[in-house]
């Protein structure tokens, strides 16, 4: 109880010197406040995770009754366009679940022949990456874990090296396309990209960053993988068939694999629609899941229910909701004009200068707290950003890829990251040490985030 108190104290002492400092920098009084809430509902966030949507309930409950922002402007910025795409998303993911297509991918990696412990590095980490591009960060560690645990316990190694490993790969490859994490849906509407931006300009990035990361970590792994291959010596690798539960390719699975296909080859090319036709930036993209979720649940309209009311993940969507309804805030009283011009400031007018600190102080702050967070932080800065700075793009680019690289640094730095070391506690009965994932994470953060700085500042297409 002390120490919960000892927390309550620091969170609102914290919103409290954030206000007062923003005073001192030019906020006016409502700007200031609204400061003051957002930053009390990101430091609960941190101190209180599981209380998270009870500090955005009353963050914004604040707001409205001071008159900060109207009821109005809060729906206006809540962003229902990105909570409806990630609930179609989520009940496409769900039928996928349902008719076996994850543990199929889990039957094809365990089948794999002339079993090597390079050959399994690399195989899941494209796995994992392609996975958390297409379906998720969350949805991939899910399935990677467990066949991981299916092949290292076959084989009497320790499996935490493989799972740290593909939690890296799964982080890396969330920023490949817009599909694979919250904020690369959330960075789409703000800014104007479109699923072929991200496949043309993110999907390379994402690629050189995992090639990276899999190159050091054959080194830094070494050990581990010699033992690795000793052990697939000793007991063969096709005994690890006798093991298999085979997951046949059926119509239901036949089906899913086409709805998830079409989605991704649309959602890819949405951009396209939407110019032959003369819709909105961004319309079809949005829509696209919406469709197939209306598809799916009339495919499985005994089921439809429940995939609303159990896949769907609403805790998460609440919180993201009202969360951008604060950052929104800051926009609609001028808060981020100021920080804008206070941080152009502190670059002295410098572009390369702004992106090298937009993009390491989201991977280090994205190494702390939930990504979400720091981009919402970010998104109405950037855009004030474009008052004095020609073509900001590449700024939305080094937040996307801060956010989702900054993740590998600590065990806490993204979902995926927790996931996993709760799935291992439950497996093994044991923690994940703090230290041993730092050292190697701070390694392929860094290394990665800085191989991205110097993409950003030398690639055309990016600038």
């Amino acid at each position: 109880m002390h120490k919960m108190f000892f927390k309550m104290v620091l969170v609102f002492l914290i919103a409290f010197v954030s206000a007062f400092l923003g005073r001192k920098i030019g906020l006016n009084e409502q700007q200031a406040l609204s400061l003051g809430v957002f930053m009390c509902s990101v430091c609960g966030t941190l101190f209180f995770w599981e209380f998270r949507l009870s500090f955005a309930f009353l963050g914004i409950s604040a707001l409205i009754l001071t008159k900060t922002i109207d009821i109005e402007n809060l729906i206006k910025f809540s962003s229902l366009e990105v909570i409806l795409f990630l609930v179609g998303m989520m009940v496409v993911v769900a039928v996928m679940k349902e008719s076996g297509f994850f543990a199929w991918i889990v039957e094809l990696i365990l089948r794999m022949e002339n079993l090597t412990a390079r050959k399994f590095v690399l195989v899941i980490s494209l796995v994992s990456a392609i996975l958390s591009a297409t379906t998720g960060e969350v949805v991939s560690i899910i399935f990677m874990v467990a066949a991981i645990f299916e092949i290292c316990d076959y084989f009497e190694v320790d499996s935490l090296p493989y799972i740290i490993i593909s939690v890296f790969a799964t982080n890396i490859g969330s920023a490949a396309t817009v599909l694979g994490n919250p904020i690369g849906i959330l960075i789409a509407t703000k800014s104007g990209l479109t699923g072929e931006d991200f496949m043309v300009k993110a999907l390379p990035l994402s690629l050189l960053c995992l090639f990276a990361m899999i190159g050091v970590i054959m080194v830094w792994y070494r050990k581990s993988l010699n033992e690795f291959d000793k052990k697939i010596k000793e007991l063969g690798a096709n005994e690890i068939l006798i093991r298999l539960i085979t997951v046949p390719i059926g119509k239901e699975l036949r089906t899913a694999l086409w709805i998830f296909a079409i989605s991704v080859a649309l959602i890819s090319v949405s951009h396209r629609f939407e110019v032959l036709f003369g819709l909105e930036n961004n319309s079809v993209l949005l829509t696209i899941p919406l469709i197939m979720a209306a598809i799916i649940m009339i495919w499985k309209h005994e089921k439809a229910r429940d995939f609303i009311e159990k896949d769907v993940e609403w805790w998460s969507l609440l919180f993201f909701m009202l969360l951008f309804a604060q950052a929104g805030t800051l926009k609609f009283t001028g808060a981020t004009d100021v920080f804008a011009q206070r941080l152009t400031e502190l670059a002295h007018g410098n572009r390369e200068i702004l992106l090298g600190l937009i993009l390491w102080v989201s991977s280090i702050g994205s190494s702390i707290m939930d990504n979400v967070v720091i981009v919402v932080a970010f998104i109405p800065i950037i855009h004030g950003l474009g008052d004095t700075v020609k073509n900001i793009e590449v700024f939305w680019w080094a937040l996307l890829f801060g956010g989702c690289l900054g993740g590998n640094i600590t065990l806490v730095g993204s979902t995926a990251n927790i996931i996993a070391a709760g799935l291992f506690e439950k497996e093994k009965r044991k923690k994940i040490g703090f230290g041993r994932w730092l050292g190697v994470g701070l390694v392929i953060g860094f290394m990665t985030t800085a191989i991205i700085w110097v993409a950003l500042l030398v690639l055309p297409v990016h600038r």
